[in-house]
């Protein structure tokens, strides 16, 4: 009787240690971006993406013709107003009337943060 406790304390106590430590440092670390990631924002350009978004979902009401500023019909004028730009598309306050698919607004937050250049 003796022997078969001390056998479990011998081996039970060892094999509980491994089993939770092994929980301990088996958790999910994140994902640290190395130098040969790719950044999903290096191909944001205002000419090739944000004109387009802009384009399509601003300037019917943004514009000279329609009435509300800030006038997003160039680049001077979108890039002037960058900072409230993102703020109203990442809150979804715009465009009225329409929607902006994910795609489209994390394509503005790029450029914006990019320093919102007239590439």
């Amino acid at each position: 009787m003796k022997y078969n406790l001390k056998f479990r304390k011998t081996f039970l106590l060892p094999v509980l240690v491994v089993l939770i430590s092994s929980c301990l440092t088996n958790v999910d670390e994140e994902e640290v971006l190395g130098p040969d990631s790719l950044d999903p924002c290096v191909d944001i350009t205002f000419s090739m993406n944000v004109k387009k978004i802009i384009d399509t979902n601003c300037v019917a009401c943004h514009s000279s013709t329609g009435g509300q500023t800030p006038y997003l019909e160039t680049y001077s004028g979108v890039s002037a107003n960058a900072g409230e730009v993102k703020s109203e598309v990442v809150s979804k306050e715009m465009p009225i009337g329409g929607s902006l698919t994910n795609a489209e607004i994390s394509a503005i937050v790029c450029w914006v943060n990019a320093g919102a250049l007239n590439n």
